[in-house]
C-alpha cells in the first residue's frame, strides 16, 4: 500500500465524566521534533492539568509510533488514543488528551472509554488528506528532449524540486511510487532517457 491519510489541520474534542474533563487535540505532524514542540507548548498552556496522555504515528506502514499513559494506569490512556488513530487509518498524526481530574476515580474501564471517546471526537472532526509514498528522481537528458521531459513531468505528476539547464538538462523531483514502474518502462522503451532513482 502506498496511499495513506493524515489530517488537514488541528482539531479538538471534549469528553466529560464524573467531574473529570478530557480535552483532546489532534495535529498533523511530520517529525518527532515537531511532536515534542507541540507537547511542550501544550504543557505550558495547560500547566495545571494532571495528565497529558498521548499517542502518535509517523511514516508509512506505522514506521514509528508511541503511546504514553502519563501517570494513568498502564494501557488505560495511550493505547486507546493510539487505537483510535489506527481505527481512522491515519498516519503523521499526534493526539494529546489532557485530563483535569474531577475528584472521582473512573476505574480502568472508565478511563479507557474516556480517552477513546475524546480522541474519537477530535478525529471525527478532522478533514482527511490523501498522501502518497514517493521516491526522489533525477532525470538527465539532452536539450532536444526538453519537451518530452516536460510532458513526462506532467503525465506522471512529478513534483519538481529543481531544474538545472547548465551543462546538461537535469530535473530533480518526486514521483508517486505507484507510478514508478510505468515511468521507468516508458522512459527506457519509448525515449531511451537516462535517469537515476533515489529512494
Amino acid at each position: 500500500m502506498s496511499t495513506y491519510y493524515t489530517i488537514q489541520s488541528k482539531t479538538d474534542g471534549l469528553f466529560k465524566e464524573k467531574g473529570s474533563k478530557f480535552l483532546a487535540f489532534a495535529f498533523p505532524v511530520q517529525s518527532e521534533e515537531e511532536i515534542k514542540g507541540i507537547q511542550d507548548q501544550l504543557r505550558k498552556d495547560f500547566y495545571d492539568a494532571r495528565h497529558h496522555c498521548y499517542a502518535w504515528i509517523l511514516g508509512m506502514d506505522d514506521q514509528a509510533w508511541r503511546a504514553n499513559d502519563d501517570g494513568e494506569p498502564t494501557h488505560s490512556a495511550g493505547d486507546p488514543i493510539l487505537g483510535q488513530i489506527k481505527s481512522f487509518e491515519l498516519t503523521n498524526v499526534l493526539v494529546v488528551v489532557i485530563r483535569y481530574f474531577g475528584g472521582t476515580k473512573l476505574g480502568v474501564g472508565g478511563l479507557i472509554n474516556a480517552y477513546k471517546t475524546a480522541t474519537e471526537e477530535a478525529l471525527a472532526k478532522a478533514v482527511k488528506v490523501r498522501i502518497f509514498e514517493t521516491s526522489s528522481i533525477t532525470m538527465k537528458f539532452p536539450y532536444d528532449m526538453m519537451s518530452t521531459a516536460e510532458r513526462l513531468v506532467s503525465d506522471f505528476d512529478i513534483q519538481v524540486t529543481e531544474r538545472d539547464f547548465q551543462l546538461s538538462c537535469v530535473i530533480h523531483g518526486t514521483i508517486k511510487k505507484d507510478t514508478l514502474a510505468e515511468f521507468h518502462q516508458k522512459t527506457t522503451e519509448l525515449y531511451n532517457m537516462s535517469f537515476e532513482i533515489e529512494e
